[in-house]
């Protein structure tokens, strides 16, 4: 059976958040667009940090599958925000289940997402999504390990708008 994250319920879910920011903050999504891009990219090393696939020197773990996941879902959050205004509403990506250099997989992710800092379209948006999809076969976790995540750090962004964090 194929695992796929379907994205479809998240985009509303995200623009909510987007919209309860943006009222608590006086900002825009055209005033934001350079800071979620940034976001996104800081987002992606605190994943990578939390994974330590990149660390060579140390023979220290990787975090807890409930950490990793947590940072995956703040990259997920600033991905989906970033899709909203150019009109992506819609996206089911398979989490196709193969052998995966973490550490190459992560650097394929930034260069997507940094390309989306001077070429923001939405195929470049969409390369940029699945990149960060197939980082999950990489680490063994499922479409649903990632959704889960999302929602948890969905009410967690939520509690923190409304306690002015």
């Amino acid at each position: 059976m194929k695992d796929i994250l379907v994205l479809d319920d998240l985009y509303p879910l995200q623009k909510e958040l987007d919209d309860e920011i943006a009222r608590n903050h006086d900002v825009t999504y055209e005033t934001t667009h350079k800071k979620r891009l940034l976001a996104l990219l800081v987002e992606l090393g605190e994943f990578a940090n939390e994974t330590r696939c990149f660390k060579y020197w140390s023979l220290k773990g990787p975090s807890s599958k409930e950490v990793i996941l947590d940072e995956y879902a703040d990259g997920l959050h600033f991905l989906l925000s970033l899709g909203i205004p150019l009109g992506v509403t819609s996206l089911s990506i398979e989490v196709v289940e193969e052998k995966v250099d973490l550490t190459e997989a992560i650097m394929k992710t930034y260069e997507d997402a940094v390309r989306l800092t001077s070429n923001y379209t939405k195929d470049n948006y969409l390369t940029a999504m699945k990149s960060y999809v197939s980082i999950l076969s990489g680490l063994g976790y499922s479409a649903s390990d990632a959704k889960d995540a999302y929602l948890k750090k969905l009410g967690v962004n939520h509690k923190r708008q409304e306690t002015n964090y």
